[in-house]
């Protein structure tokens, strides 16, 4: 990195910091508090590009001269979004429903300057087809990864990737929940090139 603030991610998401790290980047967390509660009629899209800029926002009020990474996002199934399920009966449903289907993931960017308010965002789409899945498989799967804190009841970075015939996007790693390649370019139009060393 050619600039020497620090980087914060407004996640506390052990799966979001993991995905970071690939970038080789020094970072710390701080988890956002905002209400993720969507708006009445509001899109996936929209849903997850407002609360990535809201996470950001919230954290750079207590880290002035940061570079803030918010992240945020929705899984939508025929036209409704999708919650983590909880418990193993709603991941249980959802898996039963999405079968054999397709479940489409927003996943909200946004770079905050958080010394002067700037900031850039980006929004990643990925969907995710499911194989047609038996009530064994189902009940198999979630014995093993436990998803019941992720929207559409899988890891994908865990067994949860046998459940798909496919998945169409542009960044693996933005269906666990961080899209890298748009987040470097985000990076980027401030400046800063992960692939160039430290100031010093």
């Amino acid at each position: 990195m050619t600039d020497k603030r620090p980087i914060v991610l407004a996640s506390g998401s052990a799966y979001r910091r993991e995905l970071l790290k690939k970038l080789a980047i020094d970072f710390s967390c701080c988890p956002a508090d905002v209400d993720e509660t969507p708006l009445p009629n509001e899109a996936p899209a929209e849903l997850a590009l407002r609360l990535s800029v809201e996470k950001a926002l919230a954290v750079g009020r207590s880290h002035p001269a940061h570079w803030v990474i918010g992240s945020d996002q929705v899984a939508a199934f025929d036209g409704e979004i999708l919650g983590k399920p909880g418990n193993r009966e709603r991941a249980v449903a959802q898996l039963q429903s999405q079968s054999g289907k397709a479940v489409s993931f927003y996943t909200g960017l946004c770079l905050l300057d958080s010394a002067s308010g700037q900031h850039y965002t980006a929004l990643d789409r990925c969907e995710v087809h499911f194989k047609p899945l038996s009530r064994q498989q189902i009940e198999y799967y979630l014995d093993m990864d436990r998803p019941y804190d992720c929207a559409g009841s899988f890891k994908a970075e865990a067994l949860g990737i046998a459940l798909f015939d496919k998945i169409c996007g542009e960044d693996p790693n933005a269906l666990v929940g961080l899209p890298l390649i748009k987040l470097a370019g985000l990076l980027q139009q401030f400046g800063l090139d992960v692939l160039q060393p430290a100031a010093d």
